[in-house]
């Protein structure tokens, strides 16, 4: 037994955390096969054809279970998988047979947007720690998808991480051959070893009215990591140490126009040209080194659009812009998201070192910023302030894998101007009581110092400081699972350079839910239930939401799914209570292997945020994906939204379309064009304030792009944003951009 570990940091006094108690962790996994990786000197042209006569020799693994929608089940068709190494890559091919191949689901694909196709997938965990791994998948045309993943509680994908790796595929008659040769030199392995071990997965998605998932070990869905599951690949003896340096600079040019006023002529602004340049550095093979002067931290395609309509809380957008994205999940801590790099939006310079050492993680970001944001929450809802000044921002983590399964960890954030600082401690881990049993938990405390602009435009004290906790426990069986949670989040907590959108409160919360399997020839192929309750309460021990949800999932052939359900929430806002009932349904389904068609509606009584009373609501969204052929794609989502007050008037009318068109010239050249139209149209007779009625926002986006690799690309493009409000006759474009940008990755 280890001992109780009382964590103590003195903001304006001292206090101490339970974090947890650690026992001795024993997990048994099923039993797994070891291979050995032959070392053949010789390159292949990656061109989906196994045309090279060394392939005859590589090491042989063949596909052989079923894991969806049977357990262990026998595939429905045959795949090998073939590797071997010459010191500097690792070469993969897969001979995927088909009986059908004209049913193949495959398309020329942007890199990481193959999930909906038939693919191969290699899965390494270079430091055998059976905690984190690299995937690497690839379509039956050679377009590529990867991703970092974690398994410390449950499988986590993080598809933001890109490498510079080769792949191609082709269709025959028998059903297609992908190759894969992956450099060394683009993953992080344990240096200073004649042999290694890894673990790795040979995966197969093979697409049709139900979704059949093959790999080589056949997973237990009785045991909750998958890691630990893993087959062993031994060898690697000849493996070259690299320079492991990736230069890229970047010139980007772009010019903003605008209308001062509306209607009105155009104020065409000056062409902006500038240089940067991004280091990528591998220090040793396990810890990397990222550096950036004069970056392009702009993002070429424009976020997805959420209704930001009677909701008190801010939208949060997923980050997509490279330097920010690569060793993400080296800060990720167990609970709390402490680092959300949205906030830095215009860096000068930037810096960041991860990497991982035997049982040692850590990670260390630098950045300043020109234009920041801080997210001010309360237990009613949040929003986001600008800050006047520039600002640093510092982010810094350590994590210890503790037993087979266990991590303990520790975070810190720090933002900083001349009048102003934000500063987080956190500490957090997980603990395994076996295969299935995992206990979360996480306390973090801040120390705010308020500058004079923010204490006179947001109501802010001069100084702020409180603590957080957070613990979980999940249980997933086979057949069922279960869970429980518990938060405490004070009042002045608030995370500068993270997201918390609700502070001041305490919830408690359990659910569960049971799953049934049938056979895949079956109109069902498996049904379950699950239900949740969770209560919060203010700090000053005021109920805030009690909340009871419950619903049923169905999945079945044309991959399908069907879900119905019911919520009931108890919700106090402005010292009022409102009961909320809300039913809901969600399906989708493919009628084809190249169309996904889903909708969600639901219906009930919700608050009316802007009027403070209870309405009858009513809100759709359709989604249509529509691979029309190798080339054209199309994906449209609707927004419907409805609200009408107690007297049966209606307050809001909303919509929302985001509609995307892919036309792709090859697996490298794309074109893409993005419509994006709100429309909220607000009964001014149904407020209590002043509102407009017409409140149009509509924004267009044209874009070409090359892409060699992941960092050696260029971009040509157009966007521009319109609105309209009750002093304008009609929709007016105000602002328009024209943008280019080239860069280029020099590997040493």
């Amino acid at each position: 037994m280890q001992y109780l570990i009382i964590i103590k940091k003195q903001c304006s006094a001292l206090f101490p955390f339970l974090i947890a108690l650690l026992f001795s962790n024993h997990l048994y996994a099923s039993e797994k096969q070891q291979h050995s990786l032959v070392h053949i000197n010789a390159d292949i042209t990656v061109d989906g054809v196994l045309d090279e006569p060394h392939w005859q020799n590589a090491t042989l693994i063949p596909v052989a279970f079923q894991d969806e929608p049977n357990e262990k089940g026998t595939p429905p068709v045959k795949t090998d998988a073939y590797m071997y190494e010459d010191g500097s890559n690792l070469y993969v091919a897969f001979v995927a047979e088909d009986p059908q191949p004209s049913e193949i689901t495959a398309s020329l694909r942007d890199r990481d947007t193959l999930w909906q196709d038939d693919t191969v997938i290699l899965i390494i965990d270079t430091f055998n720690d059976e905690r984190s791994a690299y995937e690497f998948y690839v379509n039956p045309l050679g377009a590529q998808g990867d991703t970092r993943m974690s398994d410390t509680d449950g499988w986590q994908s993080d598809p933001s991480w890109d490498a510079i790796w080769d792949s191609a595929g082709k269709i025959t008659e028998q059903g297609y051959v992908v190759e894969m040769r992956i450099p060394f030199k683009a993953l992080r392995f344990p240096e200073n070893k004649t042999d290694l071990t890894w673990g790795f997965a040979l995966m197969r998605n093979y697409q049709r009215d139900v979704l059949y998932q093959l790999s080589n070990m056949g997973f237990d869905r009785d045991i909750k990591c998958s890691l630990c599951q893993f087959d062993k690949l031994n060898g690697f003896k000849n493996i070259k140490a690299s320079k492991n340096l990736q230069l890229t600079p970047t010139l980007t040019a772009l010019r903003n126009d605008s209308k001062p006023t509306l209607p009105g002529p155009w104020d065409n602004g000056d062409i902006d040209t500038e240089a940067g340049l991004d280091l990528r550095w591998g220090v040793t093979q396990d810890a990397v080194i990222n550096a950036t002067i004069n970056p392009d931290f702009s993002q070429i395609e424009s976020d997805a659009l959420a209704l930001d309509v009677n909701t008190t809380y801010s939208i949060y957008y997923a980050e997509k812009r490279p330097f920010f994205l690569d060793g993400a999940s080296y800060f990720k801590s167990s609970l709390f998201e402490l680092l959300y790099t949205r906030t830095i939006a215009e860096p000068e310079v930037g810096a960041k070192l991860t990497g991982k050492t035997g049982q040692h993680s850590y990670a260390f970001m630098y950045a300043d910023d020109n234009n920041s944001t801080i997210l001010l929450p309360t237990n009613q809802g949040s929003g986001f302030a600008m800050l006047e000044d520039k600002t640093h921002a510092a982010a810094a983590r350590y994590q210890y894998d503790i037993g087979q399964q266990g991590t303990i960890g520790l975070s810190t954030t720090h933002r900083e101007s001349d009048d102003y600082y934000n500063t987080v401690l956190s500490v957090d881990g997980s603990y395994w009581f076996n295969q299935t049993d995992l206990l979360a938990y996480q306390v973090a405390t801040t120390d705010s110092k308020n500058s004079d602009f923010l204490k006179s435009n947001y109501n802010l004290s001069k100084t702020q400081s409180d603590e957080a906790y957070a613990l979980e426990f999940t249980r997933d069986k086979r057949d069922y699972n279960l869970f429980a949670s518990y938060e405490k989040v004070g009042k002045d907590y608030r995370t500068d350079l993270g997201y918390q959108e609700k502070v001041d409160y305490e919830n408690v919360g359990f659910g569960g839910g049971q799953t049934w399997y049938a056979d895949e020839s079956g109109l069902l192929t498996s049904w379950s239930y699950e239900a949740d309750w969770d209560k919060t309460w203010a700090q000053n021990g005021d109920l805030l939401e009690e909340e009871y949800q419950g619903f049923i999932t169905l999945k079945g052939q044309k991959q399908s799914i069907f879900e119905i359900g019911l919520l009931h929430r108890y919700e106090n806002y402005n010292d009022a209570f409102y009961n909320q009932n809300i039913g809901f349904v969600y399906t989708g389904f493919k009628p084809k292997n190249n169309i996904w068609l889903s909708f969600y509606g639901e219906y009930g009584s919700r608050i009316d945020y802007a009027n403070e009373q209870i309405g009858d609501s009513y809100a759709t969204q359709t989604q249509v994906t529509w691979d029309i052929n190798d080339h054209w794609q199309v994906d449209a989502t609707h927004n419907y939204s409805v609200l009408d007050n107690p007297q049966g008037e209606r307050v809001y009318t909303a919509n929302l379309l985001d509609f995307r068109l892919y036309y792709k010239f090859s697996m490298r050249a794309m074109l893409k064009l993005i419509l994006q139209f709100e429309d909220i149209d607000r009964n001014k007779d149904a407020y209590y304030y002043q509102v407009s009625h017409i409140n149009k926002d509509y924004g267009s986006q044209l874009v070409y792009s090359y892409k060699i690799n992941a960092q050696t690309l260029f971009y040509l493009g157009y966007s521009d944003k319109s609105y309209q409000d009750d002093s304008l006759q009609h929709v007016e474009r105000d602002q328009r951009t024209f943008f280019t940008k080239v860069s280029y990755a020099w590997q040493l």
